[in-house]
């Protein structure tokens, strides 16, 4: 069976038609249990995000910041499997029809073995996977078997990367690049500063590829803001914020991602 990498651009693709940006949200399986997190991803699609990356947590994500960080703890701690993360990306995806990707560290892949987590991945209707601490001159076997099974790989770029260096990552990636706005981790921030603006300008200057910017965006302003240079706006520690301040009330949880989905949404489509 093969991937939704197809999906995955398409949708993209009608974001753009409509001159907007896409929305974009992560959420980490098994948070709060595996099944709450399912019911969270269908929540924040129902908002209006158009795609959603599911974090297989970690128990050392050097990417992501306490909140997020937070999350994965208590997943980890419930015995979050990649099953579970699989189980996550096809019930996502069969409730909405929408892309659905799995953002994860390269080692929990290695362990599990390549073509055994993209056969599965693309069984699920996965669309890809983004694979922030996979250097890409190490990459090719992942990519082999990604593309045999229909999946996107997304590198990260990051506002310290030389332009010969975007050029190799956006040349060996496919279904969208991963702007990180800011040199740190995940989080909510005060402001997404210029240096996202520059990074997408120097992005684009070497793929076709969308460029879609994550780290630090977390409310509508953010978001159109980042909306009027970005193709897609990445909001993951806002929407895991929004969970945990529910303090283990689902249905508040749930209502609260929503809302925030939808606030989010309206924001991508805001006219500078």
């Amino acid at each position: 069976m093969s991937g939704n990498i197809k999906l995955l651009s398409d949708t993209l693709a009608a974001a753009k038609a409509e001159g907007r940006s896409a929305l974009i949200a992560y959420l980490p399986a098994g948070f709060p249990t595996v099944d709450g997190g399912i019911e969270a991803a269908k929540a924040v699609f129902e908002g209006g995000a158009d795609v959603v990356e599911i974090g297989l947590p970690h128990s050392d994500p050097v990417l992501d910041g306490p909140v997020i960080q937070t999350a994965d703890d208590i997943a980890l701690r419930g015995g979050v499997k990649i099953a579970d993360v699989m189980r996550t990306v096809r019930e996502a995806h069969e409730a909405t029809g929408k892309p659905v990707l799995v953002m994860t560290y390269w080692n929990p892949i290695d362990r599990y073995g390549i073509e055994r987590f993209t056969a599965e991945l693309a069984e699920a209707g996965g669309a890809g996977c983004i694979l922030p601490d996979l250097p890409v001159q190490e990459s090719a076997t992942w990519r082999e078997h990604a593309d045999k099974h229909g999946l996107a790989t997304v590198f990260v770029v990051a506002p310290s990367s030389k332009d010969a260096r975007l050029g190799e990552i956006t040349a060996a990636g496919s279904g969208f690049v991963y702007a990180a706005s800011l040199m740190g981790v995940t989080g909510t921030r005060e402001s997404v500063g210029e240096q996202a603006q520059d990074l997408v300008r120097r992005t684009k200057a070497t793929t076709g590829l969308p460029v879609c910017v994550g780290l630090g965006v977390s409310n509508a302003e953010q978001a159109a803001e980042v909306a009027q240079f970005a193709d897609g706006v990445i909001v993951g520690s806002a929407f895991v914020k929004r969970m945990l301040t529910a303090d283990g009330d689902l249905a508040a949880g749930l209502a609260g991602i929503r809302a925030l989905a939808g606030e989010l949404a309206e924001g991508v489509r805001k006219r500078a």
